[in-house]
């Protein structure tokens, strides 16, 4: 079976227990912390993989990495991917799990990219313009990226604004050489 199929029928099932039990912002939560643990610590996905390591390990690792303290059903839920021997694609679960969350709520995610750190409310008004544009809530981060030279990039949703000195650079040149 296709491991997306799977995943996005562990995630909706993640889902639809989390949204019964109105835990669903709690097991978000988990999950992208889960998914963070995963991003910062690639041996992460090693050992949860090692055939060789007991399933009770494994549990208390991968409740670990969902921030310590998770909830009783994240607890089974985990549980029942161990027990099923889906492990290997937890992080496709977890990505299923975010996409379907965010789906469910509205949420759209907005990129600010700027060359220097931006004030809390140039960086607060970047997100009311796109929680305006994009009608729904707005789960916003910004970056530094000094390889932009000046300007920003702001990208939310198939959006994506470019009006970096770098670009505008590039397209000078290209200019150029026609």
């Amino acid at each position: 079976m296709d491991i997306g199929v799977i995943s996005v029928r562990y995630g909706r099932a993640l889902l639809k227990g989390a949204t019964a039990q109105q835990v669903e912002n709690e097991i978000y939560e988990e999950v992208q912390t889960l998914l963070a643990s995963y991003m910062q610590v690639p041996e992460l996905r090693f050992t949860i993989d090692n055939p060789m390591l007991q399933r009770n390990k494994k549990q208390e690792i991968l409740e670990v990495a969902c921030g310590g303290n998770v909830s009783e059903l994240m607890k089974n839920f985990i549980a029942l991917v161990l027990n099923e021997g889906r492990e290997g694609i937890l992080l496709f679960i977890a990505n299923s799990y975010i996409s379907l969350y965010r789906k469910q709520k509205n949420i759209i995610q907005g990129k600010l990219t700027t060359a220097v750190p931006v004030t809390p409310q140039i960086e607060e008004k970047m997100k009311a313009m796109v929680q305006a544009n994009a009608k729904g809530t707005v789960e916003f981060n910004a970056k530094v990226d000094p390889d932009i030279i000046g300007g920003f990039i702001l990208e939310y949703d198939t959006y994506r604004m470019d009006a970096s000195v770098k670009t505008k650079l590039n397209n000078v040149l290209t200019q150029l050489k026609k």
